[in-house]
């Protein structure tokens, strides 16, 4: 799995990936060392590799790929907050939590994304769909 492009700082990173399944582990491991070096502590790591992993998902199952088919994903620590985002070319529907019965065995993903952030929603742009998430991070867990 190749990433296409990563523009980095110390507190945000953006990755192009390649629109495929394995770029969910891809965005997983980074955003976790990421995290981790900047000493957020490991439960608000452990919700935000979450988060970002049901964006990824949803993005790979229910959307269009960007041009030359990649997806971005980004992150930018904030000091007492975490906004992670993913940006793909867009789908027929619009993201929403879905409310389903116990047993049902998926579509709980922006679910787990509304009860673990702050706040969530949806940027469209002009062929581009960005959802994103707000985790509030502990003061005094990072060194931001």
């Amino acid at each position: 799995m190749t990433v296409v492009s990563v523009e980095s700082s110390t507190s945000s990173t953006a990755l192009v990936l390649p629109f495929e399944v394995a770029s969910a582990r891809a965005a997983r491991r980074r955003l976790a060392a990421d995290l981790r070096a900047a000493g957020i502590a490991s439960d608000e790591v452990h919700d935000a590799v979450l988060v970002l992993s049901e964006l990824v998902g949803n993005a790979l199952r229910h959307a269009r790929p960007l041009p030359a088919g990649a997806l971005r994903v980004t992150w930018r620590r904030h000091p007492h907050r975490l906004e992670v985002s993913v940006t793909d070319g867009g789908g027929p529907t619009e993201p929403r939590p879905l409310e389903l019965p116990a047993s049902a065995l998926g579509g709980r993903g922006l679910a787990i994304v509304d009860d673990l952030s702050a706040r969530w929603g949806v940027r469209r742009g002009d062929r581009t769909t960005t959802v994103y998430a707000v985790l509030d991070l502990t003061p005094g867990t990072s060194r931001t």
